[in-house]
């Protein structure tokens, strides 16, 4: 008997709570460490984001687990269920993220490894976008308005991975781990309200306590000249090991991938791809022509 599906697929927590048993170890370690950081307290301070909490505690967050930050088939099963969550979440809850685990790769890794497997992955994800890049979002990364956009809808993904040692909020002890939070789960919240003042306000005093330490000098806001988004995806805290510009340079042109890549499925195709891990050689593996 096969056993139920954890990687490749979208599961929400119930689902995710029932197979968690029969799931990789890794998964459950990194379900299990996603789920304290949440819902427990460090030093007698809650998680700085009270959004993330509520979510977990009332089980409205989606979950994927993706095998491999460099496979094409990997990326290419986890592209099927980022399209499949864009097409849920409304309906699922309010407020409904998408966290996504990937597995880790063998040995201690440093900083300079998490910021290359998180843009290899928002690139893999640009270049098989079955949608085109939405018109009223700039491309160039050195704007204010300038976000991460997939499925023809802008998207806030935070990261989250091992290298941290005192920013705890940002600190993922098993591997890396991507926060995907659709643009329109903003609506009301931004900067420019007073509700997006207060909320910012809060998260980051409760950040202070948390992690112990200012917020980061990038902590900043969609839209606010002077911001730049993209350096909140995964925070740099070697400046020798992390990017001064930003690694995605996305196109309007569509689509980038051959025909075949964009369909549902594509994975399928790969008959010889790089097997599952993070295997440096397979990083620009399936990226078709840019």
């Amino acid at each position: 008997m096969n056993e139920p599906a954890t990687e490749g697929v979208l599961l929400d927590q119930e689902t995710l709570h029932d197979r968690l048993d029969d799931a990789p170890g890794w998964l459950r370690d990194h379900y299990r460490t996603f789920r304290e950081s949440m819902l427990g307290e460090r030093d007698g301070s809650p998680f700085p984001c009270y959004f993330g909490i509520e979510v977990e505690r009332e089980g409205d967050l989606l979950y994927a687990a993706c095998e491999s930050t460099t496979d094409p088939a990997a990326l290419l099963r986890f592209r099927d269920v980022l399209v499949e969550y864009l097409d849920r979440y409304e309906n699922h809850a309010d407020r409904a993220p998408l966290a996504v685990f990937f597995r880790p790769p063998d040995g201690d890794r440093g900083e300079a490894h998490y910021h290359e497997r998180l843009w290899h992955v928002l690139e893999f994800l640009h270049v098989h976008d079955p949608e085109p890049w939405p018109d009223n979002i700039p491309t160039d990364p050195d704007t204010p308005r300038f976000e991460f956009c997939f499925g023809g809808e802008p998207l806030f993904p935070t990261s989250r991975a091992p290298f941290y040692d005192e920013r705890k909020s940002r600190y993922s002890p098993v591997g890396l781990e991507i926060t995907f939070q659709p643009r329109a789960v903003f609506d009301g919240l931004t900067a420019d309200t007073e509700a997006g003042q207060r909320a910012r306000e809060t998260i980051r005093e409760r950040m202070d306590e948390y992690d112990g330490v200012c917020p980061h000098a990038d902590l900043g806001d969609w839209g606010v000249e002077g911001d730049r988004e993209w350096k909140q995806y995964l925070f740099r805290e070697d400046g020798d090991a992390s990017p001064d510009a930003c690694p995605l340079n996305p196109t309007p042109d569509h689509p980038k991938a051959p025909e075949a890549l964009l369909e549902p499925g594509a994975w399928r195709r790969l008959d010889e791809s790089p097997a599952p891990g993070d295997d440096d050689a397979a990083l620009t593996a399936g990226l078709g022509d840019d």
